[in-house]
């Protein structure tokens, strides 16, 4: 399965990290959205007809299982500098590890119609 993960640019010194998106992703960023208060809870279990997504676990861990209808994987997000890109062939579901935070940013705006909620099947 050929997933793409980006690793962000970190700039440490003694008073925190900072993370930044500039240039990284394959997309212009149409929209952002986070989710959190989760604790142990799925979320997702869609895919996308056209929409790219960009995930990053900014706190906590999410594991993302995907699945794009002949292999299946998870990947584990765990550090704000990784983000994992989302094709719109994957079908994806999301686990919340305790305090995570998920930060999404997409390629298009808020359609239901993009929506595919059929998982597929080999």
């Amino acid at each position: 399965m050929s997933l793409k993960t980006i690793k962000f640019p970190n700039f440490a010194d003694d008073r925190g990290i900072l993370t930044v998106v500039e240039d990284e992703l394959p997309f212009t960023i149409e929209r952002v959205f986070w989710i959190n208060g989760t604790d142990g809870e799925k979320r997702g279990g869609h895919g996308h007809k056209k929409t790219v997504q960009a995930a990053i676990a900014i706190t906590g861990r999410v594991d993302m299982l995907m699945d794009n209808g002949r292999e299946q994987t998870i990947v584990a997000l765990d550090s704000p500098e990784k983000c994992l890109i989302i094709e719109p062939e994957y079908w994806h579901e999301m686990k919340f590890h305790t305090n995570a935070t998920l930060l999404v940013f997409a390629s298009e705006k808020y359609d239901a119609d993009d929506y595919i909620h059929e998982r597929p099947s080999a």
